[in-house]
């Protein structure tokens, strides 16, 4: 059950990641938009959209299972990336990808119903396996559509997401047997009031965080491919999408190392390890670039496994799919605004921008992070444990 359902996941990724560092190009190959703000303004509406559908999904789950659930919502996703395919206008396209985004949401319910069947001491492992295969989809996910984007019709990049929805709609079919006799073993005891309000105000709190976060993080990524082929003679497509995936090799080997002196980095550190690796690779060089592009990565993966471990901390199985929409939430906002700044900020300033902006960011998410969370508390405490 647990590999079937990882299995989903790293499938959702790749089909996610396939034109993620590839917006700016597709746009401009396959409609003639070349504008960054158009960009921008498209991701903050795909942001925005699995921002509100996400939760409904989350409210829908309470009564209908997981897993039924998503063999309906996958169905049609995958009929709706073929439309996508299809599309010949831009109006079409934008309604249609949106449209096939409301019930790709859905996937996002995995995760909490992995969560809610693990046991508290192996929360930080699974949270760390998911962070690697997300990180590897990713380089799996851009390579893909690198090698599409450069040597077919660029939309032939939705045919292989069609594929990827339909795979799991198959995959939750096989698995509905199994799926169904389990769920009647979840925890149904509802946490007592006043610990359910304290957990309700932490997990704002950590929203705060995690909006701050994200939006440093997304500031980054829409552009990155394009600065590397500002920069660089290899400035293939294939070679950008595997370079914008190198966080993901790093987030392997992190999880490799885990259990030795590599792999106990807390929050801070990680952090600011990670304001190493953005600046860096603001520095124009390629080997410099690569230098940081790799620290970079390594720090997201510790910095995001200890702010989802601390989620799952103070949250209770029964509230973890609820809490975590709500986290989700505050992620997409973060995302959103992200999204809706990058296109001015290329246009007004260079592709350096994003990631010195981003760099910014992280500093002022620890800031808040020391603030809201200080080491005292039992919630940060449980972070720092796991660190």
């Amino acid at each position: 059950m647990k590999f079937s359902l990882v299995a989903m996941i790293a499938v959702s990724v790749v089909s996610d990641a396939m034109l993620l560092p590839f917006y700016p190009q597709f746009f401009e190959a396959v409609f003639s938009v070349t504008e960054p703000q158009h960009v921008g303004f498209y991701l903050g509406a795909t942001c925005f959209v699995v921002m509100l559908a996400f939760p409904l999904w989350a409210r829908i789950a309470k009564s209908v299972p997981v897993i039924r659930l998503l063999i309906y919502t996958q169905f049609a996703a995958g009929v709706l990336s073929i439309l996508c395919h299809g599309a010949e206008t831009l109006r079409d396209f934008w309604l249609v990808s949106l449209l096939m985004l409301v019930f790709k949401a859905s996937y996002l319910l995995i995760y909490p119903h992995i969560m809610r069947f693990e046991q508290q001491e192996k929360h930080s492992d699974t949270i760390g396996l998911l962070s690697v295969i997300v990180h590897l989809g990713a380089i799996v996910g851009a390579g893909t559509g690198g090698f599409v984007l450069q040597w077919f019709e660029p939309r032939q990049v939705f045919l292989l997401m069609a594929a990827g929805d339909f795979a799991q709609m198959f995959m939750c079919v096989f698995l509905l047997g199994k799926a169904e006799p389990a769920a009647r073993t979840e925890p149904l005891e509802q946490p007592p009031p006043a610990t359910g309000r304290l957990a309700s105000g932490r997990v704002y709190k950590l929203g705060l965080i995690m909006l701050l976060f994200y939006f440093s993080i997304w500031l980054v990524r829409p552009f990155f491919s394009r600065y590397w082929q500002s920069i660089s003679a290899w400035d293939g497509e294939i070679v950008s999408g595997l370079v914008f995936a190198i966080p993901g090799v790093m987030a392997f080997l992190a999880l490799c190392l885990k259990n030795r002196a590599i792999g106990k980095t807390g929050l801070v550190p990680a952090v600011f390890s990670g304001i190493c690796g953005l600046l860096l690779q603001a520095s124009q060089q390629e080997a410099v670039v690569l230098a940081g592009r790799c620290l970079y990565g390594w720090a997201l993966f510790h910095a995001t496994v200890r702010l989802d471990s601390l989620l799952f901390a103070i949250s209770t199985p029964v509230s973890y799919a609820s809490d975590f929409s709500k986290i989700y939430f505050f992620q997409s906002l973060g995302a959103l605004l992200a999204f809706f700044s990058i296109g001015p900020l290329v246009a007004s300033c260079d592709l350096q921008m994003p990631l010195i902006a981003g760099a910014s960011g992280w500093l002022l998410t620890v800031l808040l992070y020391s603030l809201l969370f200080n080491a005292g508390s039992k919630s940060a405490a449980a972070v720092m444990k796991t660190s």
